[in-house]
C-alpha cells in the first residue's frame, strides 16, 4: 500500500496483482470505442458537511449500488472524457486535461453537485497511467480514453440534491469513434425531436442530454446515417450540434459555427479548432445559423465544407446532410481540405509529431 497526492487529498494505491489483471485486446486496429477497460480505476466519495474524503486507485470492478441510489432515479450525474496519446518523443501526452476538468465542474455546478479539485484528478490519472501504461495502444489513430464520472450516491427516493456523491475515473483503449474512421459521414438533420431547450441542460455533460438523443440516433442509423444534427427546440430552425460533436460549416469561404447559447456543449475540440484557425489567419463566425442559410448555400454552390469536432472523433468530415427529405451532398461527398488540414494538425500535436504552440499537452513520463 502506497500513499501519494497533493495538499488536500490523499490517494491510496491498491495495485492489482498480475493474476487479477484483465486480458488486453488482441488487435489494436479493431479496438472500436468504449469496449475495453484497463485494470485500475479511481474512486472518491463526497459527504455533505465533510466534503471530499480520501481517495483510492483500485481494481476496476463493478460498483455496488443501493436500489434507491438517487442517480438511478433522478439523473443527478455528470461526466466528461478526454484522451491520452503515446508521444512520438516518448512518454504520454494528456490533451488539455484542465480544460476538460473545468467543464466537468461547470456541469456539476449546473446539476447542484460539488466541484472537484482538478489537480486531484490529474494526480490520480498519473498514478493510473503508471500502473496501466501498457494498455495504451500503439496503432495509428488510437489512444487511451479517460472517463471521469460523478453521480448522486445517497439512497433516497425523492427529488432533491444528494447528500452523498461518488466520483470514479477509468481508462479505455480506443480507436476510431465512427466505423468509417476519418472519412466523410452522412448526417440527418432532426426537426422531429429536440435534444435540449433554452435554459435546460444542453450546456452540461449529463446523461439526460444523451438519453434524449438515443431514439433519434437509432432512427438515423436505421436509415443509413451516422448521426443526427440537432436544431433548436423553439423553432426547429437553427443549427445546434451533432450528437457527439460540435459542427462547423465553410460557407462562401467563411467558417461558421453555432454560438454557445446555453443549449450547446462547449466542446474542447471546438475551442481547439477555433484557436488553430485563428492562428492560421482564418476567422471563425460564431453566430446563429439557420438551415435555410445552409440549404441556400448548398443550392448556390457556396457550401464548401462541413465537419464535426469532438473528443472522440477529433474531426469528422460531413459528406452529406439529409434535411426534410432532401439529401445535400457536400464537396462531392469527399473530405474537404480544411477538415483534412485540421485533423492532421490536431492529431500531430496530440501525438507529439509537431510542436505544441498552445501548451495543450500535459506531459507524463512513465
Amino acid at each position: 500500500m502506497e500513499i501519494t497526492g497533493n495538499a488536500t487529498t490523499q490517494i491510496t494505491i491498491a495495485q492489482v496483482p498480475p493474476p487479477g489483471r484483465r486480458k488486453k485486446p488482441d488487435n489494436e486496429n479493431a479496438l472500436g470505442f468504449g469496449r475495453f477497460f484497463c485494470d485500475h480505476m479511481f474512486r472518491m466519495e463526497w459527504v455533505e458537511g465533510e466534503g471530499w474524503g480520501d481517495a483510492v486507485v483500485e481494481q476496476y470492478a463493478p460498483l455496488s449500488l443501493d436500489p434507491a441510489t438517487l442517480a438511478l432515479h433522478y439523473g443527478q450525474t455528470v461526466f466528461d472524457g478526454f484522451k491520452i496519446f503515446r508521444s512520438a518523443s516518448g512518454g504520454f501526452n494528456v490533451f488539455r486535461p484542465y480544460k476538460y476538468l473545468e467543464r466537468l465542474n461547470l456541469s456539476a455546478d449546473r446539476l447542484s453537485m460539488p466541484p472537484v479539485e482538478p489537480q486531484t484528478l490529474v494526480e490520480a490519472l498519473k498514478i493510473m497511467l503508471s500502473l496501466d501504461h501498457e494498455w495504451a495502444p500503439r496503432a495509428e489513430n488510437t489512444a487511451l480514453y479517460v472517463r471521469p464520472l460523478m453521480f448522486a450516491s445517497e439512497p433516497f427516493i425523492g427529488v432533491k440534491s444528494s447528500s452523498q456523491f461518488t466520483l470514479v475515473m477509468f481508462l479505455s483503449p480506443v480507436g476510431a469513434y465512427y466505423p468509417e474512421g476519418f472519412a466523410p459521414v452522412k448526417i440527418r438533420v432532426c426537426g422531429k425531436y429536440a435534444r435540449a431547450g433554452r435554459g435546460g441542460l444542453g450546456a452540461a455533460k449529463t446523461p439526460a442530454n444523451y438519453a434524449a438523443s438515443i431514439l433519434a440516433a437509432k432512427e438515423a442509423r436505421e436509415a443509413g446515417y451516422s448521426q443526427v444534427l440537432w436544431l433548436d427546440s423553439c423553432e426547429s430552425r437553427y443549427v445546434e450540434e451533432v450528437g457527439a460533436m460540435n459542427i462547423f460549416f465553410k460557407i462562401g469561404g467563411k467558417v461558421v459555427t453555432p454560438s454557445l447559447n446555453g443549449s450547446i456543449l462547449a466542446g474542447v475540440t471546438r475551442d481547439s479548432v477555433i484557436r488553430i484557425l485563428e492562428s492560421w489567419g482564418i476567422s471563425v463566425e460564431e453566430r446563429r445559423l439557420s438551415m435555410e442559410e445552409v440549404t441556400a448555400a448548398h443550392a448556390t454552390g457556396q457550401l464548401d465544407e462541413a465537419f464535426g469536432s469532438g473528443t472522440a472523433a477529433v474531426i469528422a468530415p460531413v459528406g452529406a446532410l439529409e434535411y426534410e427529405g432532401r439529401l445535400m451532398e457536400i464537396n462531392e461527398g469527399k473530405t474537404g481540405p480544411l477538415a483534412q488540414r485540421l485533423f492532421t494538425e490536431i492529431t500531430a500535436i496530440q501525438y507529439g509529431k509537431k510542436q505544441d504552440p498552445f501548451g495543450w499537452n500535459y506531459r507524463v513520463e512513465v
